[in-house]
C-alpha cells in the first residue's frame, strides 16, 4: 500500500509535493455569502456566542464542504477569541465589526492571564474534536489563530480598519513596553494552537492582515521574530504538524518571511506577482493563494482567466489554491461554485 498516495492531498502538498491537481479551500469559504450560514447566523444576535457553539460552529464549518468539495475545512472562529479569553473587553456591533477596550498601558497588559485560555476556549476544542470526526475522510482540518501583530493591532486601536497608528506608535516610542504585549501573545498563541492540534487539528494557520503596513525593521520585529517563535514552539510539541504563515501585503519580505520563519507554507495576498512567487517562494515552501476576491464576485470571463493564469503559474511546484485575501460577503454561491469547477477539472480546463 501506498501510504504516502493514502494520504490527504492538502498534507501532501504541505509536505513539498507537487500533485497534478492542486487542494484548494477559501480563506473565509464559511461566510455570510451563504444563504445557509445567514440562516445558522441568525440563530444568535452575539458574534462571539456564535463561535462559542460548537452545534453551530461544526455546521457552518461543514457547510462549504458539501456544497464545493474543497480539499480542507477551517475551523469556524474568530482571531479575537485570545484578547477575549486573556481578559480583555470585547465585542463585535452591528454595522461596526469588532470593538475592544483599548490596551494602552503596561499595567493593562498586566491584568491579561493566559491561564484562562483552556477554559474559556473550551467550547473551541469541542468544535474540533467534533469536526474531526465529522469532515470527509479526504479532507484536512485547519485550526487558526492571529499573528501577534495583528492581534495587538486591534487590542491597542480597539477596533478594526484604522492605519494601525497607535500600536505602531507605542512599538517604535517604546518598544520594551510593547514587546511585553507581544511576548503575551506569543505565549497564549503557541499554547493555543497546540491544543487545537491536540484536540483534531492536522494544520494550522497563522494570519498576520495586518503585517504590511510596518516598515522592513519593525517587520522583522514584530512579524518575523515572534512567528519564529510561535512555530519553534507548535513545532516542539506537534513536529508533523504543517504550519502556513500569511503576513498580508508583505511584498518582498515575504521571501525574508519564507526564509527565516520555518513555515511550511505561505499564503500570499493578490499583489503578490505569480511569476516571482513561483521563482523566489515556491522552491522554499509550499505555497497558498492568490486569487483576488474581487475577481471572485465579479465572475465571468475575468475569473476563469484570472483563475487559470494562477494554475498555469504555481501548479509546477507544491501549491494550494486559494485567494488573497477572504470571500466577500456579497460573492454569488455560483462564483465559488464555478472556481470549484475550474479546480477540479484541472488541468483538464486548462491544458496545463
Amino acid at each position: 500500500m501506498d501510504t504516502q498516495a493514502d494520504e490527504k492531498p492538502f498534507l501532501r502538498a504541505l509536505k513539498g509535493e507537487t500533485l497534478s491537481r492542486p487542494p484548494f479551500w477559501l480563506m473565509r469559504q464559511a461566510g455570510r455569502y451563504l444563504p445557509e450560514y445567514r440562516e445558522v447566523r441568525s440563530q444568535t444576535k452575539n458574534f462571539l456566542e456564535f463561535c462559542y457553539n460548537s452545534d453551530l460552529a461544526v455546521e457552518v464549518t461543514l457547510q462549504p464542504l458539501r456544497r464545493y468539495n474543497m480539499d480542507a475545512a477551517i475551523l469556524f472562529s474568530d482571531i479575537l477569541v485570545i484578547p477575549d479569553a486573556l481578559g480583555q473587553e470585547v465585542a463585535f456591533v452591528e454595522g461596526r465589526g469588532p470593538v475592544l477596550e483599548p490596551i494602552t498601558s503596561v499595567s493593562a497588559i498586566d491584568g491579561l492571564s493566559v491561564g484562562r485560555i483552556d477554559e474559556h476556549l473550551a467550547p473551541v476544542f469541542e468544535t474540533l474534536r467534533r469536526l474531526s470526526g465529522e469532515i470527509p475522510e479526504q479532507t484536512a482540518l485547519i485550526g487558526f489563530a492571529g499573528a501577534p501583530w495583528t492581534v495587538a493591532v486591534y487590542m491597542v486601536e480597539g477596533r478594526g480598519g484604522t492605519d494601525c497608528g497607535k500600536a505602531r506608535s507605542w512599538a517604535y516610542a517604546a518598544p520594551d513596553e510593547f514587546g511585553k504585549l507581544i511576548d503575551l501573545l506569543v505565549e497564549a498563541t503557541a499554547h493555543y494552537l497546540i491544543t487545537q492540534v491536540k484536540n483534531g487539528a492536522e494544520v494550522v494557520q497563522l494570519f498576520d492582515s495586518w503585517a504590511g503596513v510596518l516598515s522592513e525593521s519593525q517587520f522583522r520585529q514584530w512579524v518575523i521574530a515572534p512567528t519564529i517563535e510561535i512555530v519553534k514552539r507548535v513545532k516542539a510539541e506537534c513536529p508533523a504538524v504543517p504550519i502556513i504563515g500569511f503576513p498580508r501585503a508583505a511584498g518582498k519580505l515575504y521571501e525574508d518571511f519564507v526564509n527565516e520563519t520555518g513555515v511550511d507554507g505561505v499564503s500570499m495576498d493578490s499583489g503578490v506577482p505569480l511569476a516571482w512567487a513561483r521563482d523566489t517562494l515556491q522552491s522554499r515552501c509550499t505555497v497558498q493563494g492568490n486569487l483576488d476576491n474581487q475577481a471572485l464576485m465579479a465572475g465571468g470571463e475575468a475569473l476563469d482567466r484570472e483563475t487559470l493564469e494562477i494554475l498555469k503559474q504555481l501548479s509546477g511546484g507544491p501549491f494550494i489554491f486559494n485567494l488573497g485575501h477572504g470571500v466577500l460577503q456579497f460573492t454569488p454561491p455560483e462564483h465559488v461554485g464555478r472556481l470549484a469547477e475550474l479546480i477540479h477539472g484541472w488541468p483538464g480546463t486548462g491544458g496545463g
